[in-house]
């Protein structure tokens, strides 16, 4: 099967809980054989987002649609420069060591880092600290919430927490954005766990 029909949903998918499962089952195949995370959360971001465009009965493309959907992970996952025509003067090289930088994504344009220390902003800051998926109805009801498009109405996001050692680590969250007010429910949160969990097991980080 060429890797683009991945996103296809079939017909005979009616529910959430089937959708998110076909998602999860799908997006197992596509990191089969792979482990490294740039390219495992560049599929999962594209097949996440493209299939929830392919299931209009809940999202579609249409005024419920989901509007982005990505990553943002820890700077230290990320390498030092080898090249560069400048050199990073301390303040960004502070602010990189306490913010989540953006990873792959599908979707508009996104702010580049969320800040999660000293004190933790928006609905990506609150689940990495509370290593929890944190579901908002209607973000603008939403205390310090990160506008980073004007048309999101709804939001979800779920951390992405490694155990290793009896410790758990938080590597970064999956987040989702939605033009509906309400537009994610525990139906969507539970899948979306689970693909969490998936997509811990299968990267080297």
């Amino acid at each position: 099967m060429p890797h683009a029909d991945a996103s296809l949903v079939p017909d005979s998918i009616k529910t959430k809980s089937e959708f998110w499962t076909h998602v999860h089952d799908q997006l197992e195949i596509l990191m089969g054989g792979q482990r490294h995370w740039v390219s495992n959360l560049s599929n999962a971001a594209s097949l996440i987002y493209n299939s929830l465009q392919a299931f209009p009965s809940n999202f579609g493309d249409g005024e419920r649609s989901v509007n982005w959907c990505g990553f943002y992970l820890i700077s230290s996952l990320f390498p030092q420069p080898r090249f560069t025509d400048a050199s990073m003067d301390p303040q960004s090289q502070t602010r990189a060591s306490t913010n989540m930088l953006l990873g792959p994504f599908s979707g508009r344009p996104a702010c580049q880092w969320i800040e999660v220390s000293p004190r933790p902003r928006g609905v990506c800051g609150d689940a990495f600290v509370k290593r929890s998926t944190v579901l908002v109805l209607d973000v603008l009801t939403y205390p310090g919430h990160i506008a980073c498009d004007g048309d999101t109405k709804s939001e979800i996001v779920c951390p992405l927490i490694l155990r290793k050692g009896g410790e758990d680590i938080v590597v970064g969250v999956l987040d989702l954005d939605c033009l509906a007010i309400g537009g994610f429910d525990a139906d969507d949160q539970v899948g979306l766990e689970r693909i969490a969990a998936l997509i811990i097991r299968s990267c080297d980080w």
